[in-house]
């Protein structure tokens, strides 16, 4: 079955309008005919059976048939992180990490961040993108980049981490340091790490330093596996 997003649904309305993306997609290429069944969510947990009512490709519009509603994960995961230079990287962490399962993705610029500009429009649709192709009813929220000390007057998680080994103590794995059920926030570093500054400032706003796993991670790849590894204990 087809999903497509449509932010502002509204369930008193009989018929609705696709956005022009999603009718041309709808119509040239997966060919969907007058009566066809799809499905359409808001990304904000509601799931809506329709079927077609037009195809005109600019305006493909449909009628809601059913709704059922996702409740919310018993726990969220947050993955700060800080732009990489080559922004494919990033493009790829935020597919796979939708794909994954994640509430909300939140950037910052690190005093050792070689990226300074994000094209958030271009993030949003590969956001959109992946919650489609993975059949999910709720789209993760994306923040635009703050500096780090900005970034960290908006942590509301319980459960803090920074992806950082210490220097006075055996590094603990993020799995271990996790509990499950838990509201949780990590912080993944630029390609130049974290500046000592800002761990001092990660650490007394509550973060805990731990480890990824044994080898040295790309940032993109340490968000990720920090993404997966929340996900695993909850699983």
């Amino acid at each position: 079955m087809h999903l497509f997003y449509q932010p502002d649904i509204r369930s008193n309305e009989s018929t609705h309008i696709l956005t022009e993306d999603d009718s041309r997609h709808a119509v040239k290429t997966l060919r969907l005919r007058v009566g066809d069944s799809v499905l359409v969510t808001d990304g904000q947990g509601n799931r809506y059976s329709a079927v077609i009512h037009t195809t005109d490709p600019r305006r493909c519009s449909f009628r809601l048939t059913d709704v059922q509603t996702t409740p919310p994960r018993p726990f969220s995961i947050r993955i700060c992180v800080a732009p990489t230079k080559n922004l494919d990287r990033i493009e790829w962490f935020i597919e796979k990490a939708v794909e994954l399962g994640i509430e909300r993705i939140s950037f910052f610029f690190g005093q050792h961040s070689e990226r300074r500009v994000l094209k958030m429009e271009r993030l949003e649709k590969i956001a959109v993108s992946a919650m489609k192709q993975s059949l999910q009813s709720y789209l993760p929220k994306l923040d635009d980049a703050l500096s780090f000390s900005e970034l960290l007057k908006t942590i509301t998680e319980e459960e803090r981490f920074i992806a950082h080994l210490p220097n006075d103590e055996p590094p603990v794995n993020l799995a271990k340091r996790a509990t499950a059920t838990g509201q949780y926030a990590v912080l993944i570093g630029p390609e130049g790490d974290f500046s000592d500054k800002e761990i001092q400032q990660a650490v007394a706003a509550g973060f805990q330093m731990v480890t990824l796993g044994p080898n040295r991670l790309r940032t993109e790849t340490a968000a990720l596996t920090a993404c997966q590894l929340l996900n695993f204990i909850n699983a």
